[in-house]
Order: structure tokens, then sequence, then C-alpha cells
């Protein structure tokens, strides 16, 4: 990891020891082990959702126990959304990190207004009745082509719930062509992760290479109030870990960092989710009947780091531009970033189309993206992998609240074989 970022660094243009286009080429070279990374894994995701959420709640074995963890992990990813939300909006107002920017900056944000990227069609024009209806996948095969996640978590929980209604007899042969493509998926990942270490060296590098070090000093306020965010962030996780998982948050750490590193790496929670499998299953010891729930949906609508990012984004901008957004304009924030975190893509930089929307309803220029469109990368990344370690958190919970109440439900005479 820091060999990466003092190599991309080396190639930045502030450095002047290669011109802007050999800096460019070579970090495209060094990205590549990151990027056929990033496609396997990507090759892999679909299926291995699929299969992993049906097999988990048919584990879940009847549908008493479905709507207990159902029902508990969308208000526990609420209520942890909630917090993030809160600690970012009060440290943005703490810090006020707006009245640390150059005004220089602030004029260069305007005069790029014309260059910033319209949100992607449909994201907020779409009213809550379409949006509640587009959750539903009408296409099964689009959805698993355009690779939806939602709608494949959708989908794969109704059909879960589906094989727990039908019966052990019927559902078991579909379980067990479930179970063979789960255990062929991990078998990929498994080859896969021998490229990890090269993936993070080269994407650091590429990185850091494009972004260098004057955009980052140029609002290193901001950059250092997200930081300060998610690293709070991460100490309410190692306190749930504490008192409601009853784990030591040390050992928890250590049996997370990897993944957490490599979803820094990659900027996308989505990418690392197998790995998120797998070390939820072997390395914190969790049931599948809740790892295999909860990690892809926790991939699909827990987003706490990036929900704490536009909070503090918001409030940035607003206090940059002077706009007077008041009490309801910082509701209007912390309620539109806690809804626009659920659901949004797993995927690198989508967090920064998701905060044009928030910006425009609070009337804040959207023409400041442009300001903090140089460090998004940096953070993106750091968000990622927040995000990844609150997925394992509420493994951890849910084991510790749900565990024995399954294992005992799938030791009853009428239980369904786990493949």
């Amino acid at each position: 990891m820091g060999l990466g970022i003092a190599v991309g660094l080396a190639l930045a243009p502030e450095s002047g020891l290669v011109t802007p286009e050999i800096a460019d080429r070579t970090g495209e070279w060094l990205a590549l082990p990151g990027n056929l990374f990033l496609a396997a894994i990507k090759f892999v995701v679909v299926p291995l959702v699929a299969a992993s959420v049906v097999r988990g709640i048919a584990a879940g074995e009847d549908a008493a126990t479905l709507r207990r963890i159902g029902f508990r992990i969308v208000v526990y990813f609420l209520l942890t959304t909630t917090v993030a939300v809160t600690i970012g909006a009060g440290l943005a107002y703490l810090i006020v990190p707006g009245a640390f920017v150059d005004p220089d900056l602030i004029q260069s944000a305007l005069a790029g207004a014309g260059e910033m990227a319209d949100p992607a069609p449909g994201l907020d024009q779409r009213t809550l009745p379409e949006t509640i209806i587009g959750l539903v996948p009408t296409n099964p095969y689009r959805t698993l082509v355009e690779g939806d996640m939602l709608q494949i978590v959708i989908a794969s929980t109704i059909i879960g719930v589906a094989m727990v209604a039908i019966g052990p007899k019927k559902a078991q042969l579909f379980l067990d062509l479930l179970a063979s493509i789960q255990a062929a998926c991990m078998a990929i990942v498994t080859w896969v992760m021998r490229l990890a270490p090269l993936a993070v060296f080269g994407l650091l590098a590429q990185v850091t290479s494009r972004t260098g070090l004057d955009a980052i000093l140029g609002i290193a306020v901001y950059v250092l109030t997200v930081f300060l965010g998610l690293v709070c962030l991460l100490a309410f996780y190692l306190l749930i870990v504490t008192t409601l998982g009853r784990r030591s948050p040390t050992i928890f750490l250590a049996h997370v960092r990897e993944v957490m590193l490599l979803a820094f790496s990659t900027s996308s929670s989505a990418a690392v989710m197998p790995l998120s499998l797998r070390t939820a299953e072997e390395k914190l010891k969790i049931r599948p009947a809740v790892s295999r729930f909860v990690v892809p949906l926790g991939t699909t609508i827990n987003m706490d780091g990036t929900a704490l990012y536009q909070a503090i984004a918001a409030i940035f901008l607003a206090q940059v531009f002077g706009v007077d957004i008041g009490a309801t304009g910082v509701l209007v924030i912390l309620v539109t970033s806690i809804g626009a975190s659920i659901g949004s893509p797993g995927t690198p930089g989508v967090g920064i189309v998701i905060l044009a929307t928030i910006l425009a309803s609070v009337g804040i220029p959207t023409a400041g993206i442009a300001l903090i469109l140089g460090v998004d990368r940096i953070l993106d990344m750091s968000r990622t992998a927040i995000n990844v370690a609150g997925d394992l958190t509420a493994c951890v919970v849910m084991e510790r609240l749900l565990g024995a109440r399954i294992a005992a439900a799938s030791t009853a005479p009428a239980s369904v074989s786990n493949g």
C-alpha cells in the first residue's frame, strides 16, 4: 500500500520526474492487475449474490426466522446510517471546513461548471411510487445482465422465501444446484485473490499519480474532516462489536483488515463481496444463514460511510458558497443522505452523482462538485472500506442476536439440509 502511494507521488505532475503522457501510460500499466482483478470479481458477483441470498434465506427454515432477521437487520441499518449522517453533520458544523477554502479554488469550481457531468438519467426525476415500482424486477434476464444489485437481492429474497414455502423435499434439488454454483464462485474468488497484492499496489499508484498532492492540499481541511468522520464511524462500529457482539475489537479489526484494504483499493463494496462473505464465515465464524443474507443486503443498502461523506460534502459546499440552508435544509440533507445511501450501487464514483441530487434539493450550486472532484477518488476509497466494515459489524451483531435461534431451527426434524 505504501509503495503504491510512493510510486504514485513520483508519477504525479508536481514531481516533474516524468511527462504527463508517460505518467498516464505508466499508471495504466500499473493498474492492469487491479483492473483484471476487478473484472474477474465482477464475473462471479451476480451468480454468487443470487445463490448466497437464496440459500441464506432457505437456511432460516421458517417464516418466523426470516421475519426476525429481516426486520432487525433493516432497523439496524437505518439506525447506523442515521448515526453516520449525524456524525458527519456534527463534524461539518464543528470544524467548518468551508471557512478554510482559498477563494481562487471557488472561482475555479464555478468556471468548471460547464464541465460537470449530468446526474444519471432518471436518478432524481422519478417520483417515489415510480422508484418503488422500479425496485421490483420485471425481467429476470435483464436484471442479471445489467447487474442491478438491489433488484437481484430482492428477486433472490423472493425466491428464497418461496423455497421455504414449498417445503424441504421440493426445494432441496434447487438448493443443491445453488450450493454447487456458490462453491464454484468461491473457488474462482480464491484464485483471483492471488492477484490482490498487485491489485492494491497498482490501483493505489494510479489513483495517487492522477490526484497528486496539490488537489488534496487545496481543500485539506475538508478531506481531514471526512477522514475524521470515518474514523469516528469505525470507532462506533468497534463499540457495537464490543457491546452488542461481545467480541474483542482488536481481533475483529485483525480479521477484517484484509477485506477493508481491498475495498479501499477497489472503491467497490460489490467487488469485494465474495471476500466479505468468506471473511464473515471463515474468520468471524458467522453462520451462513446470517452472513449470506446480511452481507449481500448490506452491500446494497448499508452505505454508512457514503451517507456520512454526503452530509459533510453538502454542508461544506453550503459553507463555501455562503448558502444559508437553515435547520430545515440540514434536516433535508440528513434525510436525503440516508435515503440516497440506501440502494446506491456499490461501484466506484456513484457517491459524487448522488451528491449532485442532494445539493440540488437544498439550493446549493452543483458546480461546487468540481471543487471536491479532485479528491473524491481517495475519499471514495476510504468510505468504501468503512462500508464493508459496517456490513461485517452487522453480521457480528445479527449472529449474536439471532445465531442461536437459527441454529436451533436448523436442527429441527423438518429442517432443510444446507447443501
